[in-house]
Order: C-alpha cells, then sequence, then structure tokens
C-alpha cells in the first residue's frame, strides 16, 4: 500500500497544473506489449495510456506482434529501442526471450518499466527501473486457496496463451495451493473461441470427477461459460477466472463464475507513463516495484466494477 501511496503521490505532483510542468518538447515513450490484435483485455491497458498520455502532454506509441509471436516482439523492442524514445514500458512475457533486447535498451541509456507479465525479480536483473504488475504465481496461489476451501479437489486450468511463462505460473499456483500435481490438467486451449470451447467439453468428458475450471482471461473465460452451460454444469461447478469483460461480469451476477481475479491493468498502463514522465522531467521514480493485484471482484462487489470492464477495470 505505500508503493501505491508514493506511485499516486507523484501522479498529484504531476498533475498540479500547467505552470508547474517543465519538458521538453516531443516527450515520448513506446509501450510494447505480448497480446495478439485479437486479445481485447488490452483495451483498458491502451486505453489507460491515452488517459495518462494526455494528461501528461507526452506521446505514448502502443506496439506488440498482431499474432503474438515473442520472436516478433523481440524485434519490436529493439526497433522501439533504436528510436531512441525517452522510455520503453515492455512486458516480460518470456523473460528468455526478451531479455537481450531489453538489456540493450537499458545500456542505451533507455529509462525502462516493465509490467504485466514478468516477476520483480527478472525485472530488476534486466535493469529495469521497476515492475508494476501481479505476481502472478501467488495470484493463482491465492485463487487455489479459495478453491480449496470450496471443496475443490481435481480442476481443469484453461490456458489461452500456453507459450507465455507467466500463464503456467498462474496454473502451477493455483495446483500447487491444492496439494496435486499440475499435469494434465492445464490444457493448451488456443484463443479460436470454438476451439477453446471444444476442448473444455472434450475435458470434462474424460475427466467426469473435475469439480473445478479456473480460467486465465476472456480469451478462455468466455467459451469455458458456453461449455459449461452447454454441458448442464454451469452454476454447479466451481469456477475462477484472471480479468474481467462484460461477459465475465454477467457471468459473477448469474452465479457461474464465482470470482475474477483483477490485477487492476488500468493502472499498468496509466502509472509506468506518469512515472516515466517525472523520471524524464525531475529524476524521481518510486525506489520499488508496484504490485496491482491481485483483487478478487465477486457477486458482493461486481456492481461496483462493472460498468468499467473494458475501459477503466
Amino acid at each position: 500500500m505505500k508503493k501505491l501511496l508514493l506511485a499516486f503521490g507523484l501522479v498529484a505532483a504531476a498533475l498540479g497544473g500547467p505552470a508547474s510542468i517543465a519538458h521538453a518538447d516531443n516527450e515520448r515513450f513506446v509501450f510494447v506489449s505480448h497480446a495478439p490484435d485479437s486479445d481485447s483485455w488490452w483495451n483498458t491497458i491502451k486505453n489507460a495510456l491515452n488517459v495518462a498520455s494526455k494528461q501528461m502532454g507526452v506521446t505514448t506509441e502502443y506496439r506488440n506482434p498482431p499474432s503474438g509471436d515473442l520472436a516478433d516482439m523481440a524485434r519490436i523492442i529493439e526497433q522501439a529501442s533504436a528510436s531512441s524514445p525517452n522510455g520503453i514500458i515492455t512486458t516480460i512475457a518470456d523473460v528468455d526471450v526478451l531479455s537481450g533486447p531489453i538489456k540493450d535498451a537499458v545500456a542505451k541509456g533507455i529509462p525502462v518499466i516493465t509490467v504485466n507479465s514478468g516477476t520483480i525479480k527478472q525485472s530488476k536483473d534486466l535493469g529495469a527501473l521497476l515492475h508494476i504488475g501481479q505476481p502472478e504465481y501467488d495470484a493463482g496461489k491465492g485463487a487455489g486457496e479459495k478453491a480449496k476451501a470450496a471443496g475443490v479437489t481435481k480442476f481443469v486450468c484453461v490456458n489461452h496463451y500456453i507459450t507465455n511463462p507467466a500463464s503456467v505460473e498462474r496454473c502451477q499456483g493455483f495446483a500447487d495451493a491444492l496439494g496435486v500435481k499440475l499435469g494434465n490438467q492445464m490444457i493448451d486451449s488456443g484463443m479460436d473461441p470454438s476451439e477453446v470451447k471444444n476442448k473444455v467439453l472434450a475435458y470434462l468428458r474424460s475427466n467426469p470427477d473435475t469439480n473445478g475450471v479456473i480460467t486465465l482471461g476472456p480469451n478462455s473465460a468466455e467459451p469455458t461459460i458456453a461449455a459449461l452451460k452447454e454441458n448442464g454444469t454451469a452454476g454447479k461447478m466451481f469456477f475462477a477466472t484472471f480479468d474481467l469483460s462484460g461477459d465475465i461480469s454477467k457471468a459473477i451476477k448469474d452465479g457461474i463464475i464465482t470470482f475474477a481475479i483483477d490485477q487492476q491493468p488500468y493502472l499498468q498502463g496509466y502509472l509506468p507513463v506518469v512515472l516515466l514522465t517525472n523520471y524524464a522531467r525531475y529524476g524521481v521514480i518510486p525506489p520499488n516495484s508496484i504490485n496491482s493485484g491481485p483483487g478478487y471482484i465477486t457477486k458482493d462487489n461486481i456492481a461496483q466494477v462493472e460498468k468499467l470492464a473494458g475501459e477503466y477495470r
């Protein structure tokens, strides 16, 4: 909490009024994500980038590999570095693939903040200023602890982005909290909605003793909702998901999804732009990384956040 208060203190100071801001012209940052074009969850982060950029009077470019290919993402970071921006914001979708380009940017003197995927340790090892995100293993474990309390003994983790190590950490944390091996309880669902739905249905037919489901975002959650409705287990099986969307909000209200794990993506887009702007102008930066999650969205608090889904939540 102290870390977030410090960050928001910098935000408040930065918004003191135009007369208080002294900056160079054409301040520009580049945000590089691992998300494919099809992943609508990132719309909240894109919105946050726009809000922060307008408030700070800077330009922030959002770049991503259209298909989600991480080798392509590495090239995008290299290109961003070559353009000499005032700072780079990037996810650490796979530290082995991305470490070279990120370290090269740092070596050139470009300030880097990492967000979303990756760990605080990885961020430090890469030479980034700090990391803003959710400890993915811990988030999965927290969800697993709630599942264990609810009586879950066998589950399926529907992983729509299995090439991202952070997604596997979520599933592993869930399994460890239950005290079981992950094994074949994690399925590589892909992102095509029909394919996700069919793979979930096939898994549940082959493993009828499954009494828990966890999905890793709207791309896997929404087809899984359809699958459970089709096989008659919607509302009867423990179902947790990461992240939020309009369909996930409705499923929480309908009692189909038990809770959604909220990593507050708006903060992952908003805070790095504000912090890098303050760093570029005044040389100030929080000394520690910032955990933006996990929080839990249930029937009890869904009314507070559902109207903001896809824009601020």
